[in-house]
């Protein structure tokens, strides 16, 4: 029989409509031991039919082998009711990241047309060439970008980069360039990965993108690195102030990367995530001696989570209870 697992946990469930339960010891099957907190508040969610649950709080989390009959959201249940949301930007030959930079080039190695020369027949194979810098669209930056001796791609953990808790700080719409301290008051940013959706994402392709820019401050950055964030995005074009104000000086790079904390920049789509919640995966290649790669960025949350983030924003309606 194949091995199968539990979660055993407590849990703490406050609804978005008013109220809340908690439990001690409620187990559910899960897909692997190595299952997150988030999947298994999603699956905890699903098993027991709850609506309008605006947070879950797990605690003592158990994962164990057992076989067993299941509960009602079982493993196969777990892709179903979770939500992934696309962060990165899609890239194409030609495109513009930063002005100034190369863009990528793409060339055929080995066309469909040539390879039926090779393989059997009815058998074909397209090999392509890309020619890009590293810093092309949406890209995470590694502390050997700034330092010389800090950690390059190889070297950086997958903990570091990989299924983060996510904090979003939204300042999109405030008409303050700088993020600054406040904006990171009362959140818990320890281990997160921190993404600043500040909808300089909008004019992403355009000239617009590359002026007057949100930016993450140097104090706010310093502050990140004293409450130990695991990493920091930004949905615009640097995570510092590049204008001819900023005199090329980079404090939010060399603070967040001398503490060994990778950065991502040009995000895209933080509107869909909720404030806290989503999972944040941003991984690049393990490149040695080399600073800045392209990465898909995603995140994934529960669907009943989703649905509350988005029904709050507007673009759902609203449930009666």
């Amino acid at each position: 029989m194949p091995l199968q697992y539990r979660a055993e946990f407590d849990a703490v469930v406050t609804f978005s409509n008013g109220g809340g339960l908690q439990t001690q010891g409620f187990r559910v099957d899960v897909p692997h031991a190595d299952v997150t907190e988030a999947e298994i508040s999603a699956l905890f969610v699903s098993a027991c039919r709850l609506l309008m649950v605006g947070s879950v709080e797990l605690s003592n989390v158990r994962i164990f082998a057992d076989p067993h009959l299941g509960t009602p959201a079982g493993p196969s249940d777990i892709r179903r009711r979770l939500r992934w949301v696309e962060l990165s930007h899609v890239i194409e030959a030609g495109m513009i990241t930063y002005p100034g930079l190369p863009t990528p080039v793409i060339t055929p190695h080995l066309t469909r047309e040539d390879s039926r020369g090779i393989y059997a027949e009815g058998t074909e194979f397209a090999m392509d060439v890309i020619t890009m810098i590293g810093n092309t669209g949406t890209y995470l930056d590694s502390p050997f970008h700034r330092y010389a001796d800090g950690a390059d791609l190889a070297g950086i953990p997958l903990d570091r980069v990989a299924d983060l808790p996510a904090v979003v700080v939204r300042t999109v719409g405030s008409g303050v360039r700088g993020v600054g301290v406040d904006a990171l008051e009362d959140l818990d940013v320890a281990g997160r990965a921190v993404l600043l959706h500040t909808g300089g994402d909008v004019h992403w392709g355009t000239p617009a993108y590359a002026e007057n820019a949100p930016f993450l401050t140097g104090a706010a950055a310093q502050s990140l690195v004293d409450r130990g964030a695991a990493l920091v995005g930004i949905d615009a074009i640097n995570i510092d102030d590049t204008s001819p104000d900023a005199a090329g000086a980079r404090p939010a790079h060399s603070l967040l990367l001398g503490a060994g904390i990778p950065v991502v920049e040009h995000l895209t789509g933080l509107e869909e995530l909720p404030p806290t919640g989503a999972r944040f995966t941003a991984v690049p290649p393990r490149v040695v001696a080399f600073g800045t790669f392209t990465v898909r960025a995603y995140a994934t949350m529960p669907v009943e989570e989703a649905h509350d983030h988005r029904r709050s924003a507007g673009w759902l309606p609203t449930e009666k209870a």
